[in-house]
């Protein structure tokens, strides 16, 4: 046998050196990989995988405790999170933005002091709001609506000071409320009938209103059976926790005030506003106030005003008020809502009903008339801290159709997308976002059976886009706040109104206008990511901390990494989360986060 050649020697050396070589750079891609974004999801995604059946809430919203362990294979450190420290007991019901001390440095006129005025980044309170002693969770809907627990909103002025009107009553360890109102002491069901004589209310024209100056919202209260669903609204003022009350009670409500800045609202939002003894000033400051509800009110809605100055002549004496003073009143309401083209459908007792003509055309032909002003902005929708404006704001020529009665208009094409007013959303990516998010909340009740059970009244969607996610969960035992921030890159919060459903406008570097714990589930989507860099994402948690009722629930919906960094950070506030695969499998980059706020509430000890 022939010896083998040392030519043929160097060459077996050569390819053994070229494949350990190949082996060494391969196995240094792959680590680089593994340690990258991508390759920690997939890792997460297969431990999830593995206990995906473990993934559901049990009824009592605890997790069990072997879920912590899953912080140490997805945190980038073994450090432990920042731990947030209980705020003092004085905090209990604090409301950032409108802080009563801070209110009084501010301007009376116009109720500037009663407006959103955030703290500065150096006074913001960076711990966690306590709930008061004996707090529980609220009664279900609809009994909520009528019971609220002493102990969630331990105030009882309103029950001496409204005792007559039927406003609100205290028994045992629970406030009643009977309906009634300042104008409806024998109820609202009564009151929302004598509306009705005029207002098609049943056949589902009229789906959206809003409530201005709403006590402790029992008007729109009692339109939800009804299928109209009311934005209510009202200020922190000496009606000690009327809004907050509203919310208890599992009605819509905001804190809120019609002063020198425009509503939160688009134009063309609402099908039905009202004033019921609301005190706002309508004939002042040349018809201001009626100017800002006809922006936001849509062609062919209706106005309700009930209450002085209406029909004066016969009730001036009961009202002990010059009856010279009423007439002016009243003459001036009249004469701004002939310029704003609204029309009088009824005056009786002390109710009157107008509504805004559909033809808008009519009144751009007014535009020589010099006591008719029109508005010159470009966007109708730009009102985050904008100044109101003594003008008219035009109808646009929206091709898109006329709205459908509720509910068909939940999954109607909206006539924003359908006149392609909306950039970038056409007819087809409307409905395919609606069948991505009925997916998407299939797979929320599968990982939270409680979703589909009542226990979530009060649902707020954080970053709501067209609001998909708020049909999908649709039900009468439940309404959403969808949120669109003002950072968005789209404003689709007129889509929202269009498709039946409420919303504001806000901006997540600052505290909501609500009450601490007024929010059952809140749904995160993409919010931190769009945040990122924005402003500190520590700012965004606490605020939902404090929004959110104990034993309430997040879903968080972003990037991994994103997620990673969230669920480190929660892991200070008392908060029991779960990561969860996106339904799609392990492999898709978007995971759900969901979290559940433990139940703790104030020590008298904290001094923070």
């Amino acid at each position: 046998m022939a010896k083998p050649s040392s030519a043929d020697g160097r060459t077996r050396s050569s390819v053994q050196i070229f494949i350990v070589v190949g082996l060494c750079c391969f196995f240094y891609i792959l680590g680089a990989w593994q340690r990258s974004g991508f390759g920690k999801g997939d890792s997460i995604a297969l431990e999830i995988t593995k206990t995906k059946a473990e993934c559901n809430i049990v009824p009592n919203l605890s997790f069990d405790s072997h879920h912590g362990g899953e912080v140490s294979e997805i945190d980038e450190a073994d450090s432990k999170p920042k731990v947030f420290e209980p705020c003092a007991a004085r905090y209990t019901d604090y409301t950032p933005c409108q802080d009563q001390k801070r209110a009084m440095t501010f301007p009376r006129e116009n109720m500037v002091y009663r407006e959103r005025h955030c703290p500065p980044e150096e006074e913001k309170l960076r711990c966690m709001i306590p709930a008061p002693k004996g707090y529980v969770t609220p009664f279900p809907w609809p009994k909520s609506r009528d019971y609220v627990p002493y102990a969630n909103a331990p105030y009882k002025s309103l029950t001496v000071e409204k005792a007559i009107q039927n406003w609100i009553q205290y028994e045992g360890n629970v406030f009643k409320f009977p309906g009634g109102g300042t104008q409806f002491p024998q109820g609202a069901d009564k009151y929302i009938d004598q509306i009705a004589s005029v207002i098609p209310i049943t056949n589902g024209t009229v789906r959206t209103a809003l409530d201005t100056g709403c006590g402790v919202a029992s008007w729109g209260a009692y339109l939800w059976s009804r299928n109209v669903v009311a934005m209510s609204f009202a200020p922190r003022d000496n009606h000690e926790a009327q809004v907050q009350f509203a919310l208890e009670r599992g009605v819509p409500a905001i804190i809120g005030v019609l002063g020198s800045i425009k509503l939160p609202y688009p134009s063309r939002a609402f099908d039905m506003a009202h004033c019921s003894r609301c005190l706002i000033p309508w004939g002042a400051n040349n018809g201001i106030y009626m100017m800002e509800v006809d922006r936001v009110l849509r062609p062919g809605g209706y106005w309700v005003l009930s209450g002085p100055p209406i029909n004066w002549k016969a009730n001036y004496k009961s009202w002990l008020r010059p009856k010279e003073e009423l007439e002016e009143e009243q003459r001036k309401i009249e004469e701004i809502a002939k310029q704003l083209c609204w029309e009088k459908r009824s005056e009786k007792a002390e109710m009157a009903i107008w509504q805004k003509v559909v033809d808008s055309e009519s009144c751009r032909r007014r535009q020589d008339d010099s006591s008719v002003e029109f508005c010159q902005s470009s966007d109708a929708d730009d009102v985050w801290y904008k100044k109101m404006e003594t003008c008219i704001t035009p109808t646009p020529k929206v091709t898109g159709g006329n709205l459908k009665p509720f509910p068909s208009r939940l999954y109607a094409i909206p006539p924003r997308i359908a006149s392609g007013s909306v950039p970038g959303v056409s007819s087809e990516t409307y409905q395919d976002d609606n069948k991505k998010w009925k997916k998407h909340v299939n797979a929320y009740k599968k990982t939270n059976r409680l979703l589909d059970s009542g226990r979530y009244r009060n649902i707020m969607d954080m970053n709501s886009g067209l609001g998909s996610f708020a049909a999908a969960i649709h039900s009468s035992n439940l309404w959403v706040m969808n949120v669109v921030p003002t950072i968005a890159e789209m404003n689709t919060l007129g889509v929202i109104y269009e498709r039946g459903l409420i919303g504001i406008y806000h901006d997540w570097c600052e505290a909501f206008s609500t009450y601490p714990r007024t929010y059952d589930l809140i749904h995160a989507h993409g919010v931190f990511s769009l945040y990122k860099d924005k402003c500190n994402a520590e700012d965004i948690l606490l605020e939902m901390d404090r929004i959110l009722r104990p034993e309430g629930a997040v879903i968080f919906r972003d990037e991994v990494d994103v997620l990673i960094k969230v669920k480190k950070r929660v892991g200070g506030m008392r908060w029991d989360t779960k990561m969860v695969d996106h339904e799609d499998g392990p492999l898709v980059p978007e995971k759900v986060l969901v979290a559940v706020k433990q139940y703790w509430v104030t020590n008298s000890t904290s001094t923070q």
